[in-house]
């Protein structure tokens, strides 16, 4: 069964507490948490499990940082899930100054075949480079990601919507592989849009036409609402759930009850 996520980078601009409120009663089934590297209250495992007993709301989904990772971070993380009981945790491949990588390449697959109770997943990630040539990620391609765990996360903010790969491509890649998708949209680099408001962003066709495409493959991952807080009227409590209500329409019209 898929379920609706809403990620906390979509609200980074409010406490946690607020973005749990929002969550809960704008009836998303659950929260992605982006552990951001600034935020002590998200590394917090008492706080947030006292978010989600207050709430009646569970995080199904963490996101680790995406950059300065090793095996000390990764370990962190694990504790995380363990005291929350998460069911899944998406990882991004190494940021080219993390002087060490292993924690990519050998601790996540020891990690997936020994802990069989949740899922690693690994996120496709933007294909930027410094002086046109240095990857900012190594081991980035969707080839290499699928390689890790057996199991992937498409982050649709990250398409490349000028080059060659689109999100029917992306898919066809990762396919069955892919249990979460963080769902927006954008036209330019950086924008992380309504998912209602490019129209022919990133792919040669509109993007409820590929969450029906979503729906007629039978896909029962995750969706994560992943949007920059300005798309919301982050600033406007009303607007917030007015927004978020045109989300949960656009969702059950184009996947959830799409036929």
């Amino acid at each position: 069964m898929t379920l609706l996520l809403l990620s906390t980078s979509s609200l980074n601009w409010y406490w946690l507490h607020k973005i749990f409120y929002f969550a809960k009663n704008a009836w998303f089934d659950g929260i992605d948490l982006l552990l951001n590297e600034d935020n002590f209250d998200v590394w917090n495992e008492k706080y947030l499990e006292s978010l989600c007993s207050e709430f009646g709301i569970k995080v199904l989904s963490i996101t680790a940082p995406s950059k300065w990772l090793d095996d000390e971070l990764v370990d962190r993380i694990i504790s995380i899930w363990k005291y929350l009981n998460v069911q899944l945790i998406t990882f991004s491949p190494p940021y080219f100054k993390d002087t060490n990588s292993t924690w990519f390449s050998k601790k996540l697959p020891k990690l997936k075949k020994e802990i069989t109770s949740f899922s690693i997943w690994v996120k496709n990630v933007e294909p930027e480079f410094l002086l046109l040539v240095i990857p900012k990620y190594r081991n980035a391609s969707l080839l290499d990601i699928k390689k890790i765990t057996g199991t992937t996360c498409l982050d649709l903010s990250c398409i490349d919507w000028s080059s060659w790969l689109d999100i029917l491509k992306a898919y066809k890649i990762l396919w069955s592989s892919i249990k979460n998708i963080y769902l927006s949209d954008k036209h330019s680099q950086k924008s992380w849009l309504l998912p209602w408001t490019s129209g022919w962003g990133i792919s040669y066709l509109p993007l409820e036409s590929f969450l029906m495409k979503l729906k007629t493959t039978w896909y029962s991952g995750f969706i994560s609402l992943k949007v920059n807080p300005t798309e919301l009227w982050a600033w406007n409590d009303e607007l917030v759930f007015q927004k978020f209500k045109e989300i949960i329409v656009y969702y059950k019209k184009y996947f959830l009850n799409y036929k």
